[in-house]
């Protein structure tokens, strides 16, 4: 299971527009939750990321890494890693 830290639960409250019409956490807590319940999982860089999401089913194959990096579902963290959060 993912530890999601205190930059990454920030980060997805502040950002969870990209992916959602609607607000699904208001507090770190609710957020953790969320990211739990829909198995989300930090990824180092977007080729672990592509490669994530192809292991997942996706069809990325086709994809450059700029175009994952602007997927919805692929949040860029302010330190490098990127949350991905399927849904």
């Amino acid at each position: 299971m993912n530890q999601f830290d205190e930059l990454c639960l920030d980060y997805f409250l502040k950002h969870q527009n990209q992916l959602f019409r609607e607000a699904v956490a208001s507090t770190p807590e609710e957020a953790e939750e969320f990211l739990e319940d829909c198995m989300a999982v930090i990824c180092d860089s977007l080729q672990e990321v592509k490669d994530y999401l192809d292991e997942s089913g996706a069809d990325v194959c086709d994809m450059s890494l700029k175009e994952i990096e602007e997927a919805s579902e692929v949040f860029a963290l302010p330190d490098g890693r990127y949350l991905v959060v399927e849904v």
